[in-house]
């Protein structure tokens, strides 16, 4: 059986692949099923996606998705279905929590809760034996009750390695995960509701790969050889680790740290909290080839982090880590939020000296959305912040969707042209007018 995973672009055309399609190709693929991938940029429309039907013939479309993808993600599906009788499965964040408000959507006839490598091979046999895949376990069919949850899948080594075709990697860009799952207790993060998922369900949702699994899948793409080829002719010159915190469990870092060095030797970048970095670890990651951390900060204000974030860290813990990092000389990149529940402009204020005073290389800073199943949403839902009909609108960068009582949306307007303004005088200072021009052109996105 066939399957067409479609990634929805919003906004710009910009962002690679969405990682859940490429191990679920994969996890099919094992399992002797094809999978095919189309990206639906913004200059494409429901026809662009039909011809490619049309083209591939699949048996089953697969679409997965955040809130910020869901709106085109779900008037896309809706015209496909007015013209083609094909069943859609919807997988990823949104769906997983938001289930309900996706199955009430015209086009969609399963919704995939939480990890789906097992899920959707069992659905797709179903189907391929005329049944109407009902009764599986993460697999909630259109009509029918929620469905148990199946524990997530072990040993973690043993998972199906991603489908690269699927990745939009060129020139020796390569993308990778060690880990599933988070222990940190964020109350805005997507990635710790899976956690919260299984937990409830009696599981453990964190895992991470064995360092030689890691390895095993990088030296496999360095030796690949080409098509007619009779010489190796992969080539890896720069790894993007996209786990949310590369640095926990330091055992794990180390090892991995010295036999990557030795094996591998590409440059490469990662994602890690301050909380879980050290003078001794970051001098281990510049010389196994780190060139660039990016560290959430979100917010400069010590009582907003406290105690609306869970996030712990002092503002001078940030300036002591960004500090370190930069004297290994490993780039440094930050993420602020704004519009944040309970904020005031003073902690607006806050976080924009302490984006200043941080100097990282270059920061993202977006408009605060409060994601389905996070403890954020539910606050914002049962203090009335957020509108009746919040799955109906857009989920963007630059506005707020809520209605606070100590925040005005012009307000959250004028911080985000301050912190525009920020981003492009530092770039100034590093590279002139042309990187000024860049900044300026990009401000879009934050």
């Amino acid at each position: 059986m066939k399957v067409l995973f479609l990634e929805v672009d919003t906004e710009r055309s910009w962002a690679v692949a969405s990682i859940g399609p490429a191990f679920l190709a994969g996890a099919l693929r094992a399992a002797g099923h094809e999978a095919s991938f189309f990206r639906v940029t913004v200059d494409h429309d429901a026809r662009d996606v039909l011809e490619i039907i049309a083209d591939e013939r699949p048996s089953l479309l697969g679409v997965s998705m955040t809130t910020r993808q869901w709106l085109r993600g779900r008037d896309l599906v809706a015209a496909i279905r007015a013209v083609v009788d094909i069943p859609v499965i919807a997988g990823g964040l949104h769906p997983t929590f938001s289930p309900e408000g996706v199955l009430d959507s015209p086009g969609f006839d399963f919704v995939c809760l939480g990890e789906g490598e097992g899920a959707l091979r069992d659905l797709v046999a179903s189907l391929e034996s005329g049944g109407d895949g009902g009764g599986i376990a993460n697999i909630w069919v259109r009509g029918g009750v929620r469905p148990p949850l199946r524990p997530p899948f072990a040993p973690i080594d043993e998972l199906p390695w991603l489908a690269r075709d699927f990745l939009d990697e060129h020139y020796g860009l390569v993308h990778m995960t060690t880990q599933r799952g988070c222990p940190f207790p964020c109350t805005y993060c997507a990635a710790r509701m899976y956690d919260d998922l299984y937990e409830k369900a009696g599981d453990q949702y964190g895992r991470r790969r064995s360092v030689e699994s890691v390895l095993s899948e990088l030296h496999e793409l360095r030796d690949r050889r080409p098509k007619g080829s009779s010489r190796g002719g992969g080539q890896i010159n720069y790894v993007i680790f996209l786990d949310d915190t590369f640095t926990i469990h330091h055992p794990w870092v180390r090892e991995f740290c010295q036999r990557y060095r030795d094996e591998i030797g590409a440059p490469f970048c990662l994602h890690a909290r301050v909380e879980t970095v050290n003078p001794r670890l970051l001098e281990e990651l510049a010389s196994a080839g780190c060139r660039q951390i990016t560290y959430g900060v979100e917010s400069g204000s010590p009582r907003l982090r406290r105690d609306v974030m869970k996030r712990f860290a002092t503002n001078e813990r940030f300036e002591e880590v960004f500090a370190w990092t930069k004297a290994q000389g490993i780039t440094v990149t930050a993420n602020y939020m704004l519009g944040l529940p309970e904020e005031t402009r003073d902690d607006l204020q806050m976080t924009l000296d302490l984006a200043e005073r941080l100097d990282a290389y270059d920061f993202g800073y977006f408009v605060f959305y409060p994601y389905p199943g996070t403890q954020l949403f539910h606050y914002c839902q049962e203090r009335g912040y957020l509108p009746p009909d919040w799955l109906h609108r857009p989920a963007n960068h630059r506005q707020s969707i809520l209605t606070l009582p100590t925040l005005t949306a012009d307000d959250i307007a004028e911080f985000y042209e301050k912190f525009t303004d920020l981003r492009v005088r530092l770039h100034a200072a590093r590279g002139g007018a042309a990187a000024t021009e860049h900044v300026i052109a990009s401000a879009d996105c934050g």
